[in-house]
């Protein structure tokens, strides 16, 4: 809920400031609330904490004889921080030509003599019309997180791209463009060396902050409650979601694992409309919420952001190695940590990585592409529905891929959109030979494979959704692995020249299981998945069945 507008009055004498409170509680608490102070100086700190918070405040009354300064003077200094608001001077009989000057000199909106007694009369019927004036011409200040930095920052978009996975609602304020961002920084005396801030609702501030305090600040657990799970999950994707939610519903003491944020490749996808039960599709956000919050409910852990970097076994049980050197004790693992797009091997793309090239961030960085020419790499579902969402902001939409159409890789349902939306072209049988610019992309080089013509066109972003890159290289030799670094599970383990020496329980693998009993792989990052979002999500329910049939074993 919103909180109230504030009407700030500032009076030496006690017994005035006193009275005025509360004549303006009884007509306007219901609306605003009323703030007061007998000192200007704490008055001007205590503005600034406002302002840092994002309140709003809709009315000064401030008397003009006071010790510290003259109410003209307090006016003065408190338009700079709330310029739109109404500016009342009380003043007593020999103070009207002070207040008829302070009119052209803070735009003072009027005075009013003491006392004003009866209210009904001198005091309410001038400040309802203020009041009144205030609510018309009132743009609400946004309330929640503010995040001001550069926009072709890699710092910034990291710290965007992490509150953006987390589902956490921010404002982005561009510090070379945003007035307001400005002014924060002086507020809370923050230097561009330090950028990018992050400021929060009770008036606190980070900078640059890593993703664990970033993490922590929003409320997100980094360390286990527990000293033994039944199953711990790494990786948060739609897999792993799927697992979390059948462990906690059966039962298990569960561990989600993420290390940046929930969703994984499908939870940055602004549209999925082939997934079962939702006729009219569902963004990748929305699933995620959904999933996260169903897993909650049945009571699983969440940590994140942890990255975890080995796991090992010790007699029957397993222990999780946490990047920071904690152990997490667990019966049993599932890996879920999908898969990352491939590094695009260009000339200078390493040189804008996080400064106008992304790789996936379609929904984070869309705002910066506004009536701007795009370039999308890829032909699969990630790219085109990337795609769509961004025509709604760029000039114009580019999808370049090798091939000459999006038959091969692409649902048609959203070869039919891109077809029927004017600003989207594809750019076949070409590549993006380089990347040029000075603090950010500004060209990219496109090369035709069947003429080799190398045009430079002008584009204000470059997104990134080439091939599937498992992230597993922390996972060591104990779990088999294919050559592109995908797990083997069930049949395919057996395959392994080493599988004989590394196995030592009677019966074969499980259908999900790894080379190592008791460590399952469910979803993009398993050898022979099907990337499909719901088959992940029916792998990572299928592993806790697998799960139960180990720990009968223990």
């Amino acid at each position: 809920m919103a909180k109230q507008p504030i009407i700030f009055t500032v009076d030496d004498d006690e017994q005035v400031l006193a009275a005025i409170r509360r004549d303006l509680r009884q007509q306007y608490r219901a609306d605003y609330r009323i703030m007061s102070t007998a000192s200007a100086n704490e008055g001007l700190e205590a503005l600034k904490e406002l302002k840092q918070k994002g309140e709003d405040v809709a009315l000064f009354l401030s008397d003009q004889r006071m010790p510290e300064m003259t109410g003209v003077e307090f006016l003065e200094q408190a338009k700079k921080l709330y310029p739109a608001a109404k500016r009342v001077l009380l003043t007593a009989y020999s103070d009207i030509e002070a207040a008829i000057k302070a009119i052209n000199e803070v735009q003072l909106d009027y005075y009013l003599n003491k006392p004003w007694d009866p209210p009904e009369e001198k005091l309410y019927p001038t400040l309802n019309d203020l009041l009144d004036e205030w609510q018309i011409n009132h743009i609400p200040a946004f309330r929640g997180i503010r995040v001001v930095g550069y926009q072709y920052s890699p710092k910034s978009h990291a710290v965007k791209d992490f509150l953006s996975g987390n589902l956490i609602p921010y404002q982005w304020l561009d510090v070379m463009n945003e007035p307001e961002a400005k002014e924060l920084l002086d507020l809370a005396e923050v230097t561009d060396q330090h950028l990018p801030a992050v400021f929060f609702e009770d008036g606190s501030h980070l900078k640059n902050p890593s993703a664990v305090e970033l993490g922590a600040k929003i409320g997100l657990r980094s360390k286990a409650a527990e000293k033994m799970y039944d199953v711990t999950i790494i990786g948060a994707g739609p897999a792993g979601m799927a697992a979390a939610v059948y462990g906690g519903s059966e039962g298990l003491k569960t561990l989600l694992i993420e290390k940046h944020a929930p969703g994984g490749q499908a939870g940055t996808s602004s549209r999925i409309e082939n997934y079962l039960g939702f006729p009219k599709g569902l963004s990748g956000a929305d699933l995620t919420q959904r999933a996260i919050t169903q897993a909650k409910r049945f009571g699983i852990e969440f940590l994140s952001p942890q990255s975890v970097v080995g796991v090992e076994t010790q007699d029957n049980y397993k222990k999780v190695i946490l990047e920071n050197g904690e152990q997490i004790h667990t019966k049993s693992v599932i890996i879920t940590t999908g898969v990352q797009y491939r590094k695009l091997e260009a000339a200078g793309i390493d040189n804008y990585t996080g400064a106008g090239i992304y790789y996936g961030a379609a929904t984070t960085e869309a705002h910066a592409c506004r009536d701007k020419d795009v370039y999308i790499v890829g032909g699969g579902n990630s790219a085109g529905q990337a795609a769509m969402y961004l025509s709604n902001f760029a000039k114009n939409v580019y999808i370049v891929i090798r091939k000459p159409d999006l038959t091969s890789s692409m649902s048609s349902y959203l070869i039919d959109q891109i077809k029927g939306t004017e600003n989207i072209s594809l750019v076949p049988r070409s590549v993006i030979e380089a990347a040029h610019g000075e603090t950010h992309l500004e060209c990219v080089s496109l090369k035709n494979l069947e003429t080799n013509e190398v045009e430079k066109k002008p584009a204000g972003a470059l997104l990134i959704f080439i091939g599937a890159r498992p992230y597993t290289s922390w996972t060591g030799d104990q779990i088999f692995k294919n050559e592109r670094g995908f797990i083997l599970t069930g049949r395919d383990v057996q395959k392994d020249d080493e599988f004989k020496k590394n196995w030592k329980k009677t019966r074969e693998p499980f259908l999900l299981e790894t080379s190592t009993p008791g460590i399952f792989a469910a979803g993009d990052v398993r050898a022979g998945a099907m990337n499909r979002v719901a088959s992940a999500v029916g792998e990572g329910a299928m592993s806790i069945k697998f799960v139960h049939e180990y720990l009968g074993e223990v």
